[in-house]
């Protein structure tokens, strides 16, 4: 494919898919990412195709998307029309894309009562409020997520013709491999993936080196708990990884590239492999791009979930098919990396970032964000949050904004209390520090991370030592165990956290955590095991007095830790219903009808079943 080719397809494309450019008079997208299939796309996305091909609507294109970002709100279905602002339905099944089609999408009846507005109570009566326009969205800017929930992502014409490998045929037509990186390197574009290093100066080091083999390698190994940043990126806009990848070839002299995306992500596998194979074919991927002398040949691996592969030494040893761990650096992988080659490696997000940059110049992309963390930053929002879902924001947005704006505060009328950002890797936020720009620097300082843009927001049920606890067991299991500090220091962490939590702990055992947490930090071989202490430092460092409850006091303030509590039934508040009676497991509780009961403490094994089942607040643990 020449450029002439390539803009030629491009307008062609828009004709076939934007209403009004062509012979399409509206254009319907239902979410149908993993989110949105889980939420139960599949009846509303059928229902919609029946129906409208009933009606003999042939404008009419129905199509599957990726991730819209609320997922809060999944299924969601979204019509596009000429000269309108989109109309986005939420929580819908198939009883409602019936009503949909036969009253909007046959009769131009906007029905107002599935809308977005009307589900978050943001519009007025009768008003169908955009989306763009929501509390969820004015705060946002879509860089990374441009594409997502709005093209079809196995459609190579749709992403060119929303400009789609314009950056490519710009670099290679137009700009040097120094020119590249040197745009890269002024835009300030750092890493995605928790490190933040300046990609521009990575991929100076890699073209630094001598002409010959280097490779491209693309860290899709997504394993925070509660992140999928990345999986959403591969499932709703795939060639813009494939196309960062080749530029990033072009710049540091490389060939060839890998892809390493977690079996786990069966969507974003089936999207990838499509979006390489269409490249391919087009001439965008392969021999001589665009008739420039350029080749660039791009293949995927799959892990196991393992999540020390993360890391990136560990994760070109699995490439090269051996177990995956790290390796000591230097060398660094940019003079030895894959296969022994130099190798620039980056996360999806930082990759989704790069064609935009190119195509709309550094100064574009640093004039936003922050002065030393420019552009935006994707997080996947999660916890004890009213709107969970996918969002991008500027760097330097405060995380008020991001819990009370976008995210809709705490549901249920509970007290904020701590985010956590950062995975494993990372460290809890409290409620005094809310109002902190969130960027790569103010995290630091805070003793949190960017980490790869897991936000999980907790309130005031939710126990700190407990959350430690978890991170710190997923860090455990997940260790490679090739480094001793990591291997045997994080299970000797966990066992005092273990002694905490079931009250057996003195208060000499919270000085051991903070000594063998120092000397794992300095130790550790990777990543994972420097990082792997994070959550209990930040956690004891914010919420001391929550610690020594536990350890002095032997209670848990939160009511979580079951050893250090007891349900007890308040005898003014009971009417002798007998549900929490009924639905105790093990008979711990006793009483007769229309009067008071009581709970046996030695017998109650603490599963909160009677608390759950009782209507009148009668029941509390402490």
């Amino acid at each position: 494919m020449t450029v002439q080719e390539l803009n030629a397809r491009r307008e062609a494309a828009k004709k076939s898919f934007i209403p009004g450019e062509g012979s399409v008079a509206l254009r319907v997208v239902v979410g149908y990412a993993t989110c949105g299939i889980a939420a139960g796309a599949r009846p509303v996305l059928e229902t919609l195709r029946k129906e409208v091909a009933a009606l003999g609507k042939t404008d009419i294109l129905i199509e599957e998307t990726g991730c819209i970002g609320m997922c809060q709100y999944e299924p969601i279905v979204e019509v596009y029309a000429p000269g309108q602002e989109k109309v986005t339905y939420v929580k819908m099944d198939a009883q409602k894309a019936l009503t949909v089609a036969h009253k909007h999408l046959a009769n131009g009846q906007v029905v107002q009562e599935y809308t977005i507005g009307a589900a978050t109570g943001e519009a007025r009566d009768g008003e169908v409020l955009p989306l763009s326009k929501t509390a969820f969205y004015r705060k946002q800017k879509r860089v990374a997520l441009r594409n997502c929930g709005v093209i079809d992502p196995e459609n190579l014409d749709q992403y060119l013709a929303m400009d789609g490998y314009q950056a490519l045929a710009k670099a290679l037509t137009a700009m040097q491999p120094a020119d590249v990186i040197q745009t890269m390197k002024d835009s300030g574009l750092r890493g995605r993936g928790g490190g933040g290093f300046p990609t521009g100066t990575k991929w100076s080091f890699t073209a630094a080196q001598p002409p010959g083999k280097k490779y491209v390698v693309c860290n899709a190994d997504e394993g925070d708990p509660g992140a999928f940043m990345d999986r959403s990126v591969l499932e709703g806009d795939p060639h813009a990884v494939v196309e960062a990848m080749a530029l990033c070839g072009y710049a540091t002299g490389s060939d060839e590239g890998y892809v390493y995306v977690r079996a786990e992500y069966p969507i974003a596998v089936l999207h990838l492999e499509k979006a390489i194979k269409d490249a391919k074919a087009a001439g965008l991927l392969g021999e001589d791009i665009f008739g420039t002398g350029f080749s660039f040949d791009l293949h995927v691996r799959l892990g196991a979930g393992a999540f020390v592969c993360g890391e990136e030494t560990a994760l070109m040893t699995s490439i090269e098919g051996k177990r995956g761990e790290p390796r000591p650096r230097p060398p660094y992988p940019a003079i030895k990396g894959l296969f022994g080659k130099p190798t620039t490696e980056n996360n999806v997000e930082t990759f989704a970032n790069v064609p935009q940059i190119i195509l709309n110049g550094a100064e574009w992309f640093a004039s936003v964000g922050t002065e030393r963390s420019k552009g935006t930053k994707v997080f996947a929002l999660g916890g004890k949050i009213k709107n969970t879902g996918l969002v991008e924001i500027p760097m330097g947005t405060t995380l008020r904004e991001i819990i009370e704006e976008i995210g809709g505060g705490i549901p249920n009328g509970k007290k904020f209390k701590a985010a956590q950002t950062g995975g494993p890797s990372g460290g809890c936020i409290p409620e005094s520090l809310i109002d902190t720009p969130i960027d790569y620097d103010n995290l630091t300082a805070i003793g949190s991370m960017m980490g790869s843009g897991g936000l999980i927001v907790m309130d005031e049920d939710n126990c700190m030592v407990d959350i430690a606890r978890f991170f710190l067991d997923f860090t455990v299991d997940e260790s490679c165990g090739k480094c001793t500090p990591c291997r045997i220091g994080t299970k000797r962490m966990m066992e005092i956290l273990d002694k905490i939590t079931e009250g057996k702990a003195e208060e000499k055992d919270l000085q051991k955590l903070q000594e063998l947490a120092a000397h794992i930090k300095e130790n550790s071989l990777c990543g994972l095991g420097q990082t792997a202490p994070n959550p209990v430092l930040a956690t004891m460092k914010a919420f001391p007095d929550e610690y020594l409850a536990h350890v002095k006091y032997k209670k848990c303030p939160a009511g979580v830790c079951k050893a250090l509590l007891n349900y007890f039934i308040i005898a003014e508040k009971c009417k002798g219903c007998t549900l929490c009676k009924r639905n105790c497991p093990v008979g711990a509780i006793d009483g007769t009808v229309k009067n008071p009961h009581t709970i046996d403490t030695s017998k109650c094994i603490k599963c909160g079943a009677c608390m759950a089942a009782c209507k009148f607040g009668a029941i509390i643990k402490k």
